[in-house]
């Protein structure tokens, strides 16, 4: 159930019951409390009238007694006029035989039986026969006894007792709404009383006619109290029902308005909550009065708000989210929300109708955060997603029916990851640019494991070559994705996107795997091969068997394990220490090389010497870019480098692109280089035709030189004389002059004579000049033997890379460089 539908849900069970129960009983109240009175009225007129009916019954038995004794006509009149009541007697055509008093229209409809009928007197409509026929009381009675209660002044007022019929005035009106009513007083004036008439009508035993007599019914004040009294106890009742019910509906309100702001309050700032700004929020962007309007949807965090509470504590951390918000919501404006979304992360609508102003009211609110507390300065990171105007065809604003306010805002949380990888404050706008990453980063995925398993990946090599004899010496293995859907991808493209996922664990089998094939199939070719690093992910030392996948992994492909080097980044020496160095041991007592790459690019490097038994040592290629006009480069590197060998360590420096870089690294004793100065990465076919050019070049070299006894004779002469001075160790100084490529000879100069010289023609370029000097000199000026065993370097073509401009025109080197050995911090794969 969506957040939405719960409010919804929230909102209907709390107020919409209530609201149809109140209606009810206020229908149902109206109902019973009418249908009450009615029922009183109705008893009250049946009383009444039994009474009505025994006086004209009287006059009806004395009628038909005074016919069955035939009494005179006239004599028989006299004894019925005596009687109190108006009536007429007619005959069975309706015409009047004799009447006494006023006469009214006569309605047929019975009430008691088919001889007995009752009829309303026309001048007194408060008294009416209903549908049933039977007589009722109207409600404008109830106000007749109410001027009867009350003592209204009459319009006519007669003592029973004293008045006579001339006395009353028949004709008399007034404005009283009850004019047509006669309120009598009694003879001691201490009670008054109202008469409501009507008719009854008997038909005579003898059949002649019918005898219809008028009766009334007599109210008194103390009869209208009582119906008041009792109509006014019915309708408390009913009031006071009602206005329970209201009060339930009231609370019901207010509980209702309690449970939804519970529902939007954030337990942490009191503020508003994710759920109302996703709510509210949505509403005020749909709304039609807002259709004109833009809007920015902010995401806005605080930057290592979990150090801030390890430093001092949960309650504290609760506290600055609070006053946090409160600041937001101090620079909001009318139209504007803020809500506490989860840990350090605010989310906001603003609007704007200028980017600049909005980017400046950003970061202003920005400074304003970052000394919220004396004594810090916090970071804060916003990620924004601009909300334009709607138009239809004519150009004119609609309303925003399909805006998401969740998609938006998560449009602005993917802006605000762009800037991760800094702890520094800093706004960052959604656009194109990020939907494209977000695609290519899917796609990538999508396609990785089918990459794998179709072999996409090619392993293209890098040569490291010796600087002092120009000697291939090892290489490094990168990877490369030739995909049938994108094309050729480099490694910056696609490497971070599987050191993220997790993926990268695979590539590393993928490239281990495929180099040690390589390297077995050179072998088996009859290629001099060298070792080739591979790098390692950081992410594999959680694995405890990691140097036994590695070793099976070799061995599955037949490839000695001095052939493969394992390359790890200094990143990866963050992570656990002690696994990390029985790892490497493993990987040593298996015979495998591991090395470190991108020494100098972390903070922990030196650190990180001390206590990883290392073989080789990298130097990260950001120490040879750019300039350093008081050579402090130069020093930090000669240092470094002396440092490795004095822990046993060979040197490899990478990203060198100029001959003084590879001056200089050879004067201070580097044993390895890798650049684009010597060669750029290159396809495995091609890294082959290297090293069979090498080995061909290596077999001339052998060849000039038994083809020239004079060299042979002067060496055999500086081994005798080193062996008759007992000398324990002579170093070979190879003096490498690369500027120099082009000269044509080889120069040996003997112990006897350095002057002397014996040149040797190639029939091929000469990469170098070697000079054998005296013992006296080689002692002074002896380097320190390469660790890895000679292999005729002073005899050893240079590669033909070395003879090929730097500048590739298609190629920025240094860019390449870069593209090709992408070290971010925290990875070890942009390498491969």
């Amino acid at each position: 159930m969506t957040n939405k539908k719960i409010y919804r849900k929230i909102k209907r069970s709390g107020i919409i019951g209530s609201l149809i129960l109140f209606l009810v009983f206020c229908i149902l109240t109206a109902g019973v409390l009418a249908l009450s009175i009615q029922a009183f009225s109705s008893y009250a007129v049946d009383t009444k009238t039994n009474s009505a009916y025994e006086a004209a019954s009287h006059m009806r038995r004395l009628y038909e007694a005074g016919l069955q004794s035939e009494i005179n006509a006239d004599t028989l009149y006299k004894l019925l006029d005596a009687e109190e009541s108006d009536y007429l007697i007619t005959d069975n055509s309706g015409n009047i035989v004799h009447a006494k008093g006023n006469r009214t229209d006569i309605d047929t409809r019975d009430l008691y039986s088919p001889e007995t009928g009752i009829y309303t007197d026309k001048d007194n409509p408060y008294l009416y026969l209903d549908k049933k026929g039977q007589l009722s009381a109207d409600i404008k009675i109830v106000k007749v006894l109410w001027n009867l209660i009350r003592n209204k002044p009459l319009n006519i007022s007669i003592d029973i007792d004293s008045a006579s019929d001339e006395e009353i005035d028949e004709d008399d009106e007034s404005n009283d709404e009850s004019s047509s009513i006669i309120f009598y007083t009694t003879a001691d004036k201490n009670e008054r009383f109202a008469e409501f008439p009507f008719w009854i009508s008997f038909d005579l035993d003898s059949g002649d006619g019918k005898l219809i007599c008028k009766a009334d019914i007599s109210v008194t004040e103390h009869d209208g109290l009582l119906i008041l009294e009792i109509g006014a106890a019915i309708t408390l009742l009913f009031l006071a029902l009602l206005i329970y019910l209201l009060i339930s509906t009231i609370r019901a309100f207010k509980r209702q308005k309690r449970i939804i702001n519970y529902f939007f309050t954030d337990p942490v700032t009191g503020g508003r909550n994710w759920m109302w700004y996703q709510i509210k929020g949505d509403q005020m962007l749909k709304r039609w009065r807002n259709r004109n309007k833009t809007y920015a949807v902010v995401s806005l965090s605080l930057i290592n708000f979990r150090n801030y509470c390890v430093c001092h504590s949960v309650e504290d951390g609760d506290k600055l989210l609070c006053r946090i918000d409160n600041v937001i919501r101090r620079n909001l404006r009318k139209g504007e929300m803020c809500a506490h979304n989860s840990s350090s992360t605010f989310a906001l609508i603003l609007r704007y109708e200028n980017i600049d102003e909005l980017k400046q009211r950003l970061n202003m609110l920005i400074l304003n955060l970052e000394i919220i507390e004396p004594g810090h300065k916090f970071s804060y990171q916003a990620g924004v997603s601009l909300i334009d105007r709607l138009v239809d065809e004519n150009g004119n604003p609609r309303k925003r029916k399909s805006l998401s306010l969740q998609h938006e805002y998560n449009n602005a949380s993917t802006a605000k990851s762009t800037l991760s990888e800094s702890d520094e404050s800093g706004v960052a706008f959604f656009d194109e640019k990020i939907v494209e990453d977000q695609k290519w980063l899917d796609s990538v995925q999508d396609k990785q494991a089918k990459a794998v398993a179709n072999e996409e990946f090619a392993v293209y090599y890098q040569p490291k070559y010796d600087p002092r004899t120009n000697e291939l010496r090892g290489a490094e293995a990168l990877i490369r994705w030739q995909s049938p859907d994108f094309g050729f991808v480099a490694p910056y493209k696609f490497i971070p996107i599987f050191e993220k996922n997790g993926f990268i664990t695979e590539i590393d089998h993928y490239m281990l795997s495929h180099v040690a094939r390589d390297q077995r199939g050179w072998l088996d070719a009859g290629f001099k091969c060298v070792p080739v690093s591979v790098n390692v992910s950081r992410a594999h030392f959680i694995e405890n068997d990691l140097a036994e996948q590695i070793r099976d992994t070799v061995d599955g492909a037949g490839c000695p394990h001095n052939l493969i080097e394992i390359e790890l980044t200094e990143s990866a020496f963050f992570d656990d220490k002690k696994a990390m160095i029985e790892t490497i041991n493993k990987l040593k007592s298996y015979g495998f090389a591991v090395s470190m790459d991108d020494f100098g690019a972390g903070y922990s490097s030196l650190n990180s010497l001390k206590d990883m038994p290392l073989d080789v040592l990298k130097l990260d290629a950001d120490f040879f870019r750019g300039e350093s006009a008081d050579g402090r480069g130069e020093i930090v590197v000669a240092e470094a480098i002396k440092l490795a060998k004095s822990l046993n360590m060979r040197i490899v420096a990478e990203g060198v692109e100029i001959k003084e870089q590879v001056d200089f690294l050879a004067g201070e004793g580097c044993d390895m280089i890798q650049g684009y100065y010597f060669a750029k990465p290159m396809p495995g076919n091609d890294y082959e035709q290297r090293m069979r050019q090498m080995r061909a070049e290596q077999s001339e070299a052998d060849n000039n030189i038994d083809l020239n006894p004079a060299a042979v004779q002067n060496i055999d002469t500086v081994e005798d004389t080193f062996e008759a001075q007992n000398i324990e160790q002579v170093q070979e100084v190879v003096d490498v002059q690369p500027a120099e490529l082009s000269q044509d000879a080889v120069e040996i100069q003997t112990v006897d004579d350095p002057q002397k010289t014996v040149e040797a023609q190639d029939p091929e370029p000469a990469p170098e000049t070697v000079e054998v000097q005296s013992s006296e000199s080689a002692q002074e000026t002896a380097e320190a033997q390469d660790p890895e065993p000679a292999q005729e370097a002073d005899e050893t073509p240079a590669p033909e890379s070395i003879q090929e401009p730097v500048d590739n025109p298609d190629t920025d080197p240094a860019e390449n460089d870069r593209n090709e050995q992408l070290n971010p911090q925290d990875t070890t794969e942009d390498t491969i």
